[in-house]
């Protein structure tokens, strides 16, 4: 019997959904918590890493938001970094919390599960329920049989390429489709969950953090988010932006 693993992906910062998923996690006793990446890059980047150190066993899969954090902490070059955040996230942490996330492994292995954050291929790429199973062999190129558990994309799916599944657990931070937070369980299945939280006391505190996009983020990733229609339509074109470049 495979162990049961909670995975969080793609938190972005967003603590209070963090907590929500967290208190349904604790009740679930999983038997490991593993993080996908992309945990700060968002309205509270150094709190939500701190609550992340404090959770004892968790593994943490590096994410290209986590990775760039990282480079912009050290002053270098800015990193291609989802959301509006990536400057002033870099200036709200300090030297424990930059090591904390320059620890996290490429990728987390489990009983045969892999768990990485776009690909096995790297940390960027981008494909959907829709992407062809071709280019899914290529970006899972290395995997031999059982089960992948990916993020970045932020959008729930379970598909199998022959004998491979691929799993996205969504994101507890940033949403598409409904409000809410998106994460799952695996080990002999799948169980994708959705945990609901006071949305409107997290709006609140994350305008509380003054940033200048707090508004933003709390209006388009909380309150409201985006449809899946509109996060199809994004995904798509970057997909298409990252095939066209690799030919």
């Amino acid at each position: 019997m495979s162990h049961r693993v909670a995975v969080l992906s793609d938190v972005h910062g967003n603590l209070p959904a963090l907590e929500a998923v967290l208190r349904e996690v604790e009740h679930e006793r999983p038997d490991l918590i593993v993080f996908g990446g992309d945990v700060a890059s968002g309205p509270m980047p150094a709190e939500t890493i701190e609550l992340l150190r404090a959770l004892e066993g968790a593994r943490f899969v590096r994410g290209n938001a986590d990775r760039g954090l990282v480079d912009e902490f050290d002053g270098k070059a800015p990193a291609a970094l989802p959301g509006p955040f990536s400057g002033w996230c870099a200036a709200q942490l300090n030297r424990d919390q930059r090591d904390f996330l320059a620890s996290f492994e490429e990728r987390v292995e489990v009983d045969g599960i892999v768990f990485c954050h776009a690909s096995l291929r790297n940390d960027v790429d981008v494909f959907t329920m829709e992407t062809l199973d071709d280019r899914v062999r290529l970006l899972m190129s290395g995997a031999s049989t059982g089960m992948v558990v990916c993020g970045h994309t932020h959008m729930q799916f379970d598909r199998r390429v022959e004998d491979i599944r691929i799993v996205n657990p969504g994101s507890v931070g940033m949403p598409y489709g409904e409000p809410g937070a998106y994460w799952a369980i695996v080990g002999d299945d799948v169980e994708m969950r959705r945990t609901d939280y006071d949305r409107e006391a997290a709006a609140a505190r994350i305008r509380e953090t003054h940033s200048d996009v707090a508004e933003k983020f709390a209006a388009d990733n909380v309150l409201t988010v985006p449809s899946v229609e509109q996060a199809m339509t994004f995904l798509r074109r970057i997909e298409s932006e990252q095939v066209a470049a690799q030919v």
